[in-house]
């Protein structure tokens, strides 16, 4: 994928670390997601990046530029498997190549738990910076959460650099589906539920108290 645009920008001290490891990660993502999700996923770096230092919270930019860069990858074809949920595909993808760079193990933990539960709400705000942060930096681009937040001149900077085209919203629902739609029944119980409801009419949402019900149990 070809994207002529800057990669990185200064803001408020805040900017895609200056490593070998960054460097590595932004040439996989730009190669593997389509220019939308490499948009998205590096302004989700810096929505969270900008919570982390409003919140006075410490994290390792590493860390959370590896979560938001990673966060999306399992929808994209090849991180996709069959049968675990997107957002575990995503997790294990960064996994192992964060292990395969001789990442520690406990670092490794923090992103894989920081991209599963990144759909998960009421959650990560709890936890490790860099899982609470992954989630702010999502929940502001797509669903708008803290919007008001963000200053006029950040929200703008951040987007003159990574741009969000007219169409976002519903391209990236599109996006969520085409990466989803081939294994509906890993969106039971999740947000991703409400993407297939929207774009397939035949979908049949799983119902939990039918589990119980249904059980084996007498």
């Amino acid at each position: 994928m070809s994207i002529d645009l800057a990669d990185s920008i200064e803001l408020a001290g805040i900017k895609i670390p200056d490593s070998k490891l960054a460097r590595e990660i932004t040439e996989l993502v730009r190669d593997s997601e389509t220019a939308l999700l490499f948009h998205h996923s590096s302004r989700v770096y810096y929505w969270g990046a900008l919570a982390g230092r409003r919140r006075g919270l410490r994290f390792d930019p590493e860390l959370l530029y590896a979560g938001a860069m990673f966060h999306d990858m399992g929808l994209t074809h090849q991180h996709s498997s069959p049968d675990e949920r997107f957002e575990v595909d995503g997790a294990n993808a960064a996994r192992d190549f964060l292990r395969s760079r001789g990442i520690a193990q406990h670092d490794i933990d923090t992103v894989w738990t920081a991209i599963a539960l990144h759909t998960t709400p009421g959650i990560p705000q709890h936890m490790h910076p860099v899982v609470a942060l992954v989630t702010a930096g999502v929940e502001m681009d797509v669903l708008g959460l803290a919007y008001s937040d963000y200053s006029d001149a950040e929200r703008e900077a951040v987007v003159h650099a990574h741009p969000r085209n007219a169409h976002f919203k519903e391209d990236i629902i599109q996006t969520f589906y085409d990466g989803i739609k081939h294994k509906p029944e890993t969106t039971f119980g999740n947000v991703k539920a409400d993407v297939l409801a929207d774009k397939d009419p035949h979908f049949v949402r799983g119902n939990f108290c039918s589990v119980i019900r249904n059980s084996a149990w007498r």
